[in-house]
């Protein structure tokens, strides 16, 4: 896979270091001086071009017509959405992905600038603290579809409700799902008469929706105040 990365920040630079490792090409665009010069030292020079990320001379030099994704993750929001807006409608990158820096611009950064995927930190940060309070000792381990859905792990404590019970009876609640059992070291696949014991590490496939519910199967039993 062949990414453009425009804006040479720390999160490109990290950016583009993974993508290096897992032997993708990548070209990084940044025209600060102070930046290209940590670039520099961290990043093979190969792959740095000097300059405006939003001159056309410059893309082309960097391989837009030939890339798979851009990855806008510039500190300039205007220059995030001019970016994929270009990249889409000029070269026909097929993916593209901007960052958001201001939450108040997020609104402007969906289709109508061919932007596929937004990340608004202040957002993923909200949803992750609102998330991690509301599922308890239930843990994300893959978001899916954008966020619709995830991939959760959860080892059933000694009480929860699940325990003793079978798949097909626990009443499951909609859009979710049992991927699979970890059970003293050796993975089952669930089945509809699978019983749930204490120690079992269970994996889930849930909606958004659905989170709650599904943790306060296999919570720990929450004590009576009074007794």
């Amino acid at each position: 896979m062949f990414v453009i990365i425009a804006g040479g920040g720390r999160t490109a630079a990290h950016l583009a270091t993974v993508l290096l490792a897992q032997d993708h090409q990548v070209q990084v665009i940044e025209n600060r001086e102070d930046v290209l010069s940590r670039l520099h030292r961290q990043l093979p020079t190969e792959t740095i071009f000097e300059g405006e990320a939003t001159d056309p001379h410059l893309l082309v030099q960097a391989g837009i017509e030939r890339a798979h994704v851009l990855a806008a993750t510039s500190s300039d929001d205007a220059e995030n959405l001019a970016l994929c807006y270009y990249a889409r409608t000029r070269y026909g990158v097929p993916r593209t992905i901007a960052r958001i820096n201001n939450p108040h611009t997020a609104w402007l950064f969906d289709e109508k600038f061919h932007v596929d995927v937004a990340l608004n930190q202040s957002e993923i940060l909200a949803n992750l603290i609102e998330e991690e309070m509301s599922l308890g000792d239930m843990m994300t381990l893959v978001k899916l579809r954008r966020g619709s859905y995830s991939l959760v792990e959860e080892k059933i404590p000694v009480g929860a409700r699940a325990v003793g019970q079978s798949i097909r009876n626990l009443a499951l609640p909609p859009n979710s799902v049992i991927a699979g059992i970890i059970r003293q070291g050796d993975i089952l696949m669930p089945r509809g008469d699978t019983v749930f014991e204490v120690g079992d590490e269970v994996l889930a496939i849930v909606g958004r929706e659905a989170g709650d519910e599904l943790a306060a199967l296999f919570a720990r039993p929450t004590a009576v105040v009074g007794k």
